[in-house]
């Protein structure tokens, strides 16, 4: 039995992303299941992983030690947390499950200080990995 996630349910998202290190911070996912609510908030469903977006994040990466910004989404849920069964509005229900599939995207890069000028991270983009964490502990999906 896993739990459904619900909007104002917190997302981790872990700092590695490949070579990169990100400096994090949790934020929430906003629930689009006005109808279903769990324990009070509205249910998440699949597709409301796409309202997480953490904007202006400093990032460092290997020897670009001057730290460049990115913003992380998430890619993709887990295969363990979207419901086989619970449907709401047609889409599976978000389960907490393990964990899913973040991507970093750089905005400015990180530089590694150089003379006469500081070189730019060629890097643009990373995948690594989060998880959410929930406070609902009473409604589970049974699937």
């Amino acid at each position: 039995m896993e739990q459904i996630i619900r909007s104002g349910d917190t997302v981790q998202f872990l700092p590695n992303f490949g070579a990169a290190i990100v400096t994090v911070a949790p934020t929430t996912i906003t629930g689009s299941a006005t109808t279903v609510t769990v324990a009070g908030p509205a249910a998440c469903v699949d597709g409301d992983e796409k309202s997480v977006v953490l904007a202006g994040l400093p990032y460092i990466s290997g020897s670009f030690v001057t730290p460049g910004v990115c913003t992380l989404t998430i890619q993709s849920l887990g295969a363990d947390q979207k419901s086989m069964k619970t449907k709401i509005m047609g889409k599976p229900v978000i389960l907490k499950g393990t964990m899913f599939t973040a991507k970093m995207q750089v905005t400015a890069p990180a530089m590694q200080p150089a003379a006469p000028s500081p070189i730019p991270d060629p890097v643009i983009s990373g995948v690594g990995q989060g998880m959410f964490i929930t406070t609902n502990m009473t409604v589970t999906d049974m699937g």
